[in-house]
């Protein structure tokens, strides 16, 4: 429930603070006073869209904040999360002319989307202009929802996503197979292009190496035959005849000491290594052979595996996954029709599934329907609709993502005349009543927000009805908090508290203020809504008695 709200810099208000009772707490004034200016504040700090022009003249920021007792259950708790402990939930909204919109939930900051979702929640904020509401389809799918239709749309919904999605991959299915004779074309014609070329693993590295050594033969050649000739050439100063001599000097030094023992080994290795390295040089130059043929055919093998790469991979390896991948669309598209014929056996069972899920939802939904009807009349009869009738229809559609139901409201006013649309036979004053009605049989429900706000939902009621709405009203404070404006007196007895909105001049400015009665002036301000002028005797007498009978119906 709303605890406290605090207001700055909004239009009129300087500033103000309010405390609201559990049950009616009711808000009365002249007009121009400011009543609508409260109800606007609620609506921002609850999530509506707000305007700058609301910041009060002169002023940079405005501020709203709103503070409730934590009351809600599960479906509040699940909402704030964070928040789902504390015992209060305080909203703070301010908005600043250069467009900085700042909301903080127990000082956590929130979007405005997240306030919206959370205010609705909290508040049920009825206006005078919000009769026409009650029509919509989605606000009768809403009225009639219970939680054996919520489990019911849950299971349809996952049902129907599973149908809608295999229709989905029907149609892609079947613009692909449209097209598959050209597709094919094209990826038989790539599957035999890589195919053709007959690519290995390894194979451009190989070819990269050679073309290396097909490029440079001639260097490679003069090279070698250098290097054979300095290790063992018919020179006598070649490497290995060199180490020769070496070989023999040490042998003589043994003769007479082997310290040098391990010496002559390494030397004796060392030759044995260089012979076998002159031998591997010797084979390899003699191996060695230029091919101007040769040499553009390795450029012409490694331009075609670059064109390749180019295509279809950087590697050969890549080239060749995307192969096994074109063989595998081949092989699928020549299987379409056959895909899209499972398909359609799927889409069929999966329809009669939905349908069946719809048809459960649609028992139940034209179950609550009727309960709802027959609740909603009977808070109609005392509001001067004794011979009314009120019917939610719920009738068979389109499979839809929230089922196969279509709602139409049928209502009439007086007897004899047939049930219509309630576009068609409802008059204004009949619809504010019949909202006011949806409203009290809401109240009773769990899952509807706490506070309950009236913004002159009496507007256009006569005497005798005035009473009835009063009732109404007060039945709905039994389950839920109710917060009213009003300009009827029948209505403003009811009040558990009675605040006043007066316009006043404070500094050569006009200001609105809000202020608690009680005693003998929430008298005077119900003898003044009664007789419609300063409060006389005879009017005060007659507010004494009205409140005095609001006190016993209440009990």
């Amino acid at each position: 429930m709303l605890k406290t709200i605090r207001i700055k810099n909004f239009a009129l208000i300087k500033e103000l603070y309010v405390a609201f009772e559990r049950e009616i707490n009711i808000m009365t004034g002249e007009t121009g006073a400011g009543k609508t200016i409260m109800i606007e504040a609620m609506g921002v700090v609850l999530g509506k869209r707000a305007k700058a022009e609301y910041i009060r003249e002169g002023e940079e920021e405005l501020e709203v904040e709103a503070v409730f007792a934590n009351e809600r259950g599960e479906k509040i708790k699940k909402i704030l999360q964070e928040n789902e402990k504390e015992e209060e939930i305080k909203i703070t909204r301010k908005i600043a002319r250069s467009g900085k919109n700042t909301i903080k939930i127990n000082g956590r900051q929130i979007k405005q989307k997240e306030l919206k979702k959370i205010g609705e929640a909290l508040v049920d904020i009825h206006g005078q202009n919000e009769n026409r509401g009650i029509m919509k389809e989605g606000r009768v799918y809403k009225l009639i929802e219970t939680e054996e239709i919520r489990e019911e749309l849950k299971e349809y919904q996952k049902v129907y996503r599973l149908w809608k999605g295999q229709k989905k991959l029907k149609e892609q299915k079947e613009k692909l197979a449209a097209d598959k004779e050209t597709r094919l074309e094209i990826l038989r014609w790539q599957e035999k292009e890589i195919r053709e070329a007959k690519l290995k693993i390894g194979e451009d590295e190989e070819i990269e190496a050679e073309i290396r050594v097909q490029a440079n033969a001639e260097k490679i050649t003069e090279y070698l035959e250098t290097a054979s000739r300095m290790m063992n050439g018919e020179d006598e100063e070649n490497i290995i005849s060199r180490l020769g001599e070496v070989k023999e000097k040490i042998k003589g030094v043994l003769r007479y000491d082997e310290t040098l023992n391990e010496a002559a080994e390494m030397i004796e290795e060392a030759m044995i290594n260089l012979q076998e390295a002159y031998n591997q040089i010797r084979r390899y130059g003699e191996g060695l052979e230029y091919s101007p043929k040769r040499h553009q055919e390795l450029r012409k093998r490694m331009e075609k595996i670059q064109l390749m790469k180019k295509k279809y991979g950087r590697t050969i390896e890549e080239i060749k996954e995307k192969q096994e991948e074109i063989k595998k669309e081949i092989s699928a598209i020549e299987n379409y029709e056959t895909e899209i014929e499972r398909i359609k056996q799927r889409i069929e069972k999966l329809r009669e599934q939905v349908e069946e899920r719809a048809e459960k939802m649609r028992r139940a939904r034209e179950k609550s329907a009727e309960e709802i009807s027959q609740k909603i009349e009977r808070e109609m009869r005392p509001l001067g609709m004794k011979k009314g009738r009120f019917k939610i229809e719920v009738k068979e559609g389109e499979l839809k993502q929230n089922g196969a139901d279509e709602m139409e409201i049928l209502f009439r006013a007086n007897e004899g005349e047939e049930l219509k649309p309630i576009s068609l036979a409802a008059s204004g004053g009949e619809l504010s009543r019949l909202a006011l009605a949806i409203k009290a049989v809401e109240a009773g429900r769990d899952d509807s927000a706490e506070t309950l706000v009236f913004d002159e939902i009496d507007s256009g009621v006569g005497a005798m009805t005035a009473n009835a709405v009063a009732e109404c009203i007060v039945k709905a404070s039994k389950n839920k908090q109710v917060i009213c404006i009003t300009h009827l007196a029948q209505i403003a007895c009811m009040a558990d508290e009675h605040l006043s909105i007066k316009k006043e001049n404070e500094e050569g400015r006009t200001v609105t203020k809000v202020e608690r009665v009680e005693g003998y002036e929430r008298i005077k301000e119900i003898a003044r809504m009664a007789s419609g002028r300063d409060a006389t005797p005879a009017s005060i007498e007659n507010a004494k008695e009205m409140i005095k009978q609001a006190r016993k119906l209440k009990r």
